[in-house]
């Protein structure tokens, strides 16, 4: 008896173990792959660690960690945004547009309509139930379509009043997008954590019903995480504008499968109910920085991947991450 008591209780423990095992890898996995790549990039590459990598590195990420950002809140409601590429790729021709009328208005006027179709997407996904993958994919062609209207190739900003140092200035040292970015995410880490918004996302990603009946917001919340992500895209095609000196319809091409990779890297649940700001910062991180040792190893001679084939991988990472994720998730349940 007391045997069989042993060998089960050595088996709860050893189930404990693999449990807590894998709650630290879905939650702290990514950060520790991004410090390995870190020190192997630094230990290969020469000049991989410059000032000047690092701040082109963090300076074309910042797009896409804004970009993320919203993602995060819409997956933790268990919803999906696929048009914030395109709202991006609107913006930026927008924001090229309005140049001439000042610096203020080239920024505002992009992000309050990408806030604008944002909520509309949440408009149309809480009042008329149509599922979110419909919804934005509809706003994904619409803004597209909207954006190559306005300019089939390209429209040149005006830098009369310096709109380019949205991308090239810098602030306490760091560049301007960088500020911006951890700005931002220190808004919402704040936020999610400390605010009843933050609270009631989870929940609503947790269970919909229950949310209902609890009496919570459900519609204002799901119309307040679509404006948030439409208009984190709005501000991603902003600097876009400035870092290209041009309104590009034809950009953002595949932007919402980089911010959906890098929210399921950092451990939001594709379900909803379960996430954190910090850790998309890190998937949008990691991921930048697998294709920045692309770049470095392409000229380092062993091999040579053209940039058609970050999509290749990119897809390949996140296939792996949900499936890691799926079992990791179904073991901590047993």
């Amino acid at each position: 008896m007391t045997t069989i008591s042993t060998t089960n209780m050595s088996r709860s423990q050893s189930a404990s173990a693999r449990a807590r095992i894998g709650s630290m890898l879905q939650r702290q996995g990514a950060l520790m792959a991004l410090v390995l790549l870190v020190i192997f990039g630094a230990l290969r590459y020469e000049g991989f660690l410059g000032a000047y990598n690092i701040s082109e590195f963090l300076r074309y990420n910042s797009m896409f960690g804004l970009i993320a950002l919203g993602m995060t809140f819409v997956i933790m409601t268990g919803g999906i945004d696929l048009s914030v590429g395109a709202v991006a790729a609107f913006a930026s021709v927008l924001a090229a547009f309005l140049t001439p009328y000042g610096f203020w208005p080239a920024i505002i006027g992009p992000v309050l309509v990408a806030t604008l179709a944002g909520l509309f997407n949440g408009w149309v996904i809480a009042r008329l139930r149509i599922a979110p993958f419909i919804a934005t994919l509809a706003m994904l062609l619409g803004a597209r379509g909207i954006a190559l209207i306005m300019t089939t190739t390209s429209i040149s900003i005006d830098n009369s009043y310096g709109f380019d140092r949205i991308n090239s200035g810098s602030l306490f040292g760091a560049p301007l997008p960088v500020i911006i970015l951890i700005v931002a995410y220190i808004l919402g880490s704040i936020t999610l954590n400390y605010t009843g918004f933050g609270r009631y996302t989870l929940a609503l990603g947790g269970n919909e019903e229950a949310t209902r009946l609890m009496g919570l917001p459900v519609d204002r919340i799901k119309m307040g995480v679509y404006a948030l992500s439409g208009g984190l895209a709005g501000l991603a095609g902003v600097i876009l504008a400035a870092r290209t000196f041009t309104g590009l319809p034809t950009e953002g091409l595949g932007w919402e499968l980089s911010a959906i990779a890098a929210v399921v890297v950092g451990g939001t649940l594709l379900t909803g109910g379960l996430g954190s700001v910090g850790a998309t910062l890190v998937g949008i991180l990691l991921l930048g920085l697998i294709f920045n040792i692309l770049n470095f190893e392409n000229g380092y001679g062993l091999f040579s991947l053209s940039a058609y084939w970050q999509s290749v991988i990119r897809g390949a990472f996140l296939l792996v991450v949900v499936i890691l994720q799926n079992r990791l998730t179904r073991r901590r349940e047993n």
